[in-house]
């Protein structure tokens, strides 16, 4: 696998190849531009993997029979859409024209992929030099392969490009792909093994491709499960759809892209597992159309955040049985605006939050806001479970991750091992004795946290982890303490006694 620095000189990279058409087209239209080429390159990468690989096998003749690449899931990719056929022509006036039969070719040839792929390369506005230009940096980069698709390269890709748009166009990066480490805390939690999953802000598609992992990875199968989603932004509807073809995941995200809040492509369809990261903190979401809306059961969501409307959102789309892990920025778990604290302290009566997890800064490319998970579970006395009735667990993660770069930190194996294994542990869904653990862990029945305002912050309820014994005796290291502590002292009257001199010369005495 790539080094983390490699990762970035990768994405650096594909940055550099924006630049190169910022000159002759809006932010928009060269997202859309280069976002193709890179998926372009992406499939004929896999594409070619697979041919080398049949070309030594024992039958070579089938590296030229689509249907032995469609059997792994591989795109059929024609000769003249290959990408060594568009890297011959980057120099060249009909460079657009290459690239956009090569978009179609490959949409003619993949049914999942009708209607989806960028085919404008031959436009007059697209200057044809910067074009070829940027054909020729996306050439020497591998983003397809085996390798490639365990990394989800079109989704960190696309995480990057969001943040780099928003910050030249100076707007917030309000959605974004969810970091790997991240999703993949909320799948090991939430366990979805079979029936459907839905993500109402779906993004890339990143809930659905580890969910799929986590299905293969405990020898589940991936066609017990049916993926759901729905997203509101055109681009990443496409590289959603795009995401998951790649894999070979059916899904219905519907025809279009269209708004949760306003347009549910899916009403009236409950699920048996939700995985969201929903736009952190929306202040324009419609809601003064939405009033008598019958999703919110719990009470009407502020006008002015979404946040607890795609709490109840999500909760309105469950099963009777059904569970839920999402990500929601810190403001939510102790907001006192009234609507918010109506809604939270009627969800913890109802008794349908069953986690918190606080996780640690930095998790994320697009924004330094501190986030929490929740975790909802609409049947806490379910026959394979233990009895969670009035209670809450709250997981204090800040301490855990590691910092990949100077300002990325991710959850290592082993911190979502322990994060998931504790949240099972006490759902009694794993051979583990549940206890609490001082500064990570503990179990908060209802009337303590009615006590503490309803608020949700797990610091406040699993206290300060315990510090070792160091085999100091208390009067020693008083004595010790004391002593270091006169020294301090003393130092500080001698430095406040030649700041004294000096302002005296300078004739401010004191």
């Amino acid at each position: 696998m790539a080094s983390k620095s490699n990762d970035l000189k990768f994405e650096d990279k594909l940055w550099a190849a924006c630049d190169e058409l910022r000159g002759s087209m809006d932010a928009s239209e060269y997202r859309n531009v280069v976002l193709g080429l890179i998926f372009l390159k992406y499939v004929s990468d896999s594409f070619e993997e697979k041919r080398q690989e049949l070309l030594k096998s024992d039958y070579p003749e089938d590296a030229e029979d689509s249907d032995a690449y469609l059997a792994d899931n591989i795109f059929w990719v024609s000769p003249e859409a290959r990408w060594n056929n568009i890297q011959k022509a980057a120099k060249t006036p009909q460079i657009g024209e290459v690239i956009d039969h090569a978009m179609e070719s490959i949409e003619k040839d993949n049914e999942s992929l009708r209607g989806i792929l960028s085919k404008n390369y031959e436009s007059p506005d697209l200057d044809r030099s910067r074009l070829g230009g940027v054909v020729d940096l996306i050439s020497d980069i591998n983003v397809g392969g085996k390798e490639a698709k365990e990394r989800d390269i079109l989704g960190r890709v696309y995480e990057y490009f969001l943040q780099k748009f928003a910050s030249n166009e100076k707007k917030n990066g309000g959605e974004f792909y969810t970091p790997r480490s991240v999703v993949k805390t909320l799948v090991e939690m939430v366990e979805p093994f079979k029936g459907t999953v839905y993500d109402p802000c779906c993004g890339s598609g990143g809930m659905f491709v580890q969910s799929e992992q986590f299905v293969q990875e405990h020898q589940g199968q991936i066609a017990d499960l049916s993926v759901y989603g729905q997203e509101s932004n055109p681009t990443t509807w496409k590289l959603a759809k795009l995401n998951l073809a790649i894999r070979g995941i059916d899904n219905n995200f519907g025809a279009h892209q269209a708004d949760t809040f306003t347009n549910d492509l899916h009403k009236g369809t409950h699920f048996d597992y939700i995985l969201a990261n929903p736009p952190f903190n929306v202040k324009k979401w419609g809601g003064e159309k939405l009033k008598d809306d019958p999703r919110w059961k719990y009470g009407i969501p502020p006008e002015g955040n979404a946040n607890y409307a795609w709490i109840e959102h999500i909760i309105s789309k469950l099963n009777p049985d059904g569970k839920a892990g999402f990500v929601l920025a810190n403001g939510a778990l102790s907001t006192t605006l009234k609507e918010e604290l109506a809604i939270r302290k009627n969800l913890l009566e109802a008794d349908k939050i069953d986690a918190i997890v606080a996780l640690p800064d930095k998790m994320f490319y697009s924004t330094g806001i501190p986030v929490s998970l929740w975790f909802i579970d609409m049947n806490k006395n379910s026959e394979d479970e233990r009895d969670r009735r009035g209670e809450t667990l709250f997981i204090d993660a800040r301490e855990l991750g590691e910092m990949v770069d100077r300002t990325h930190r991710e959850f290592s194996n082993e911190d979502i091992k322990k994060i998931a294994d504790t949240y099972h542990a006490y759902r009694g869904t794993n051979k583990q004795k549940y206890e609490d653990v001082a500064g990570f862990c503990k179990i908060a029945k209802l009337d303590e946290i009615a006590k503490n305002d309803y608020v949700l912050t797990p610091g406040r309820y699993v206290g300060l982890a315990e510090q070792e014994d160091d085999g100091e005796p208390y009067e020693v290291k008083m004595a010790r303490l004391t002593g270091e502590l006169k020294k301090q002292f003393e130092e500080s009257d001698r430095l406040q006694d030649e700041i004294k001199d000096v302002l005296k010369e300078l004739g401010y005495e004191i």
